[in-house]
C-alpha cells in the first residue's frame, strides 16, 4: 500500500511537470505570435505612411525597415518584397470586407441594403488611412474594384438575376463605382458624416435614384459614430 501511494504521488508530480512544460510552451508560442503580429502591424503602418508620399514601386525595403526601426532580415521573414507586403495588407482588408458581405443573406440585401452598407462604411472608417491610400493616386483603384466585384458578383447574381446578364454587370459596376466615389468624397471632406448616414444615403440612391435629391436621407440618422 505504501509503495502504491509513493508511485501514485510520483505520477502526479510527473504529470504536473509535463503540464507546466506544456503551459510554458503555450505561453512561449503566444509570445512569439504577439511579436509577429506587432512586427507586421508596424510594417503595415510604415507602408501606409510611405504610400502617402510615393508609389509602391518607388518604396524600398531599406527605407521601410529604417522607418519601422527593424532590420531587413526581419522584413524578409514575413514578406518577399514591398509588393508582397502591400498585397497581403490589401488582402487582409478585403477578407474583412468579404466576411461582412457574406454574413448577409443576398435576399435580405435586396430588401434592406442599409444594414450591409453600415458595416462597409464602418470598416472604411476604422481603416481610413489604408482605404485612403488604396483609393488615392498611389493605389490601384481598378484592381480594388475588380477584387470587390469578384467577391460579390457570383452570390449576388443568384438573387439579382435579370434576363440579360450584361444588365446586371452594368448595374453592379455602377453601384461599386458609386460607393467607391462616395467613400473618396467622404475621405476628402474629413469624414464628417457617420457610417450610418452614408449607409442611409446609399440605400436611398439605390432605391430612388435622382429622386433622393428631393429628400434628406440624414434626417432620421443621428450624427454620432457608434
Amino acid at each position: 500500500m505504501f509503495i502504491n501511494k509513493i508511485l501514485k504521488y510520483c505520477k502526479q508530480i510527473r504529470e504536473n511537470i509535463t503540464y507546466k512544460k506544456g503551459e510554458f510552451l503555450i505561453m512561449s508560442t503566444e509570445a512569439v505570435d504577439r511579436r509577429v503580429r506587432r512586427t507586421r502591424k508596424q510594417l503595415r503602418e510604415c507602408l501606409v505612411t510611405l504610400l502617402k508620399q510615393k508609389k509602391v514601386q518607388d518604396i524600398t525595403v531599406r527605407e521601410l525597415t529604417e522607418l519601422a526601426d527593424l532590420n531587413r532580415g526581419t522584413f524578409y521573414l514575413h514578406y518577399k518584397d514591398v509588393f508582397d507586403l502591400l498585397e497581403k495588407t490589401e488582402s487582409e482588408l478585403l477578407d474583412d470586407f468579404n466576411q461582412l458581405v457574406m454574413k448577409h443573406d443576398a435576399e435580405d440585401l435586396k430588401k434592406h441594403p442599409y444594414g450591409i452598407f453600415v458595416e462597409i462604411y464602418t470598416l472604411a472608417y476604422d481603416n481610413a488611412d489604408l482605404v485612403e491610400i488604396l483609393l488615392g493616386e498611389n493605389g490601384d483603384l481598378n484592381r480594388l474594384k475588380q477584387l470587390i466585384r469578384d467577391k460579390c458578383l457570383h452570390d449576388w447574381m443568384e438573387v439579382f438575376r435579370t434576363g440579360n446578364p450584361a444588365i446586371f454587370d452594368a448595374y453592379f459596376s455602377f453601384i461599386v463605382s458609386g460607393c467607391v466615389g462616395l467613400v473618396q468624397y467622404w475621405l476628402k471632406t474629413g469624414m464628417k458624416e457617420t457610417p450610418q448616414q452614408l449607409a442611409r444615403l446609399t440605400e436611398q440612391v439605390i432605391r430612388k435614384g435622382i429622386g433622393v435629391l428631393d429628400t434628406d436621407p440624414f434626417a432620421d440618422i443621428e450624427n454620432v459614430r457608434s
